[in-house]
């Protein structure tokens, strides 16, 4: 049986009562008890075979790795397939990638699109895990506070799991695609004054008080279907570790999940060593970013403002988890700005792939850290991408369209306006350009 352990004080908890903190008031994670036996049973050729498999649930990419995962009975297990999203590259023919190794000056470069999820993000692989320990539980509600990914997929998830669903969102700062999601799906939408930060000090009021469940990234079971984005990155790697691992830093619970998922890879002896980590956030909504820079001697919060709506968070939750994991990887933290974002998104978006603003920030701090030097020319440098492109269209559309204030759009790709009479000579332009 698996156990929680406080990050802090490591005072242990069973999994089996309700818990996101420690009495000590630090968060929890939750560890694994019999290594022994995960060592004897699992190999690299056992998540290989269940590549093809059609036994439920092998065939997601979050419960092929059950294992590490949750271990539980098959009853309980909420999925949608989630998972198995694609690593590109400019392998196979892929021509519109070579715009994306051009922008950021590196060639041996992947980029996994969690975009490609069921609900059109990451989240989904930690909220099947969450809401099938809200079955295991026998929970009838589940929350969460969001910024828009959270919530589209607790709201999925929940209505398949037959669970009342309440989302708590930021008045005014919840794009359209995103809101439309959680209304569609069912939840109960809440609409509250203030940034992400203030909604989620009363989210969980109101579910300790209701006793709903949370899960916002606090909630541990988050995490364990989170780092299956690394057991899947790396098996469609063949299992070779790329010198680099970069993504987006909002409110760090993918970093702790990605940190998490290859210290028990290797101990576990599917892998021999580790991968450097670099966490990119956006200038506006930096505050792991300025503690990193005083060596973590320093913790900050601050008033989170950016165009990358999904990392716009000011006080992230798993700061304790992600500082571990930055200094256990020998990793780094960048910040980029809103228009770095904004140029990084144009050219991933032109590449065929796209992706929402806070998933170019992955690009975008890679190109910065190889003009740096910290990334080099010749290594190897895996990124994920956390959210469709869909996501955001309004940011999309008003930067084609030129119209987002005090940004420059210089990869616009602008709607061409013309009429009947010219418009077989224009087109004839445009073929022979």
């Amino acid at each position: 049986m698996n156990y929680l352990k406080c990050v802090s004080c490591n005072i242990t908890y069973s999994t089996s009562e309700v818990r996101y903190r420690c009495d000590c008031g630090e968060i929890l994670e939750v560890k694994i008890t019999d290594w022994n036996k995960l060592k004897k049973n699992l190999n690299k050729k056992i998540f290989d075979d269940r590549l093809s498999s059609k036994e439920f649930p092998y065939q997601s990419g979050v419960w092929r790795y059950k294992e590490l995962v949750l271990p539980v009975s098959d009853k309980y297990i909420i999925t949608k397939s989630e998972g198995n999203t694609n690593l590109y590259s400019g392998l196979n023919n892929n021509k519109g990638f070579q715009k994306i190794t051009s922008f950021v000056g590196l060639q041996n470069l992947h980029l996994k699109h969690e975009g490609e999820n069921p609900t059109g993000s990451f989240k989904d692989r930690g909220m099947t895990v969450g809401i099938t320990q809200a079955k295991v539980l026998g929970v009838k509600a589940v929350a969460c506070a969001s910024t828009g990914n959270t919530s589209s997929s607790l709201a999925s998830y929940a209505a398949a799991a037959g669970l009342k669903c309440f989302v708590f969102l930021p008045k005014g700062k919840i794009t359209t695609s995103k809101l439309s999601q959680s209304i569609a799906y069912g939840a109960v939408n809440i609409q509250l004054d203030g940034d992400f930060d203030a909604v989620m000090k009363t989210v969980q009021k109101v579910c300790n008080e209701y006793k709903i469940y949370l899960l916002n990234s606090i909630n541990p079971f988050r995490i364990e279907g989170q780092k299956t984005i690394i057991f899947e990155l790396l098996q469609q790697l063949d299992w070779q570790i790329p010198d680099w691992i970069v993504l987006p830093g909002g409110n760090l619970g993918n970093t702790s999940a990605i940190g998490k998922g290859l210290f028990e890879l290797k101990k576990l002896g599917i892998i021999n060593k580790l991968p450097r980590i670099a966490i990119i956030q956006a200038e506006g909504a930096n505050p792991f970013y300025l503690s990193f820079k005083t060596g973590f001697k320093k913790k900050f919060e601050v008033r989170a403002r950016t165009v990358a709506s999904a990392i716009r968070i000011g006080n992230p939750v798993s700061f304790i988890k992600a500082k571990k994991i930055i200094e256990g990887t020998n990793g780094v933290v960048e910040q980029v700005s809103d228009q770095d974002i904004l140029d990084a998104k144009a050219v991933i978006d032109a590449s065929g792939i796209g992706c929402e603003p806070a998933s170019a920030a992955t690009v975008a701090g890679i190109k910065k850290l190889v003009g740096k030097k910290i990334i080099k020319k010749d290594h190897q440098v895996a990124g994920i991408l956390t959210g469709h492109i869909l996501k955001d269209p309004e940011i999309t559309l008003n930067y084609h369209l030129k119209k987002l204030s005090g940004y420059n759009s210089r990869y616009a790709n602008s709607i061409f306006e013309t009429n009947t009479r010219t418009i077989s000579r224009e087109i004839r332009d445009f073929l022979d350009d």
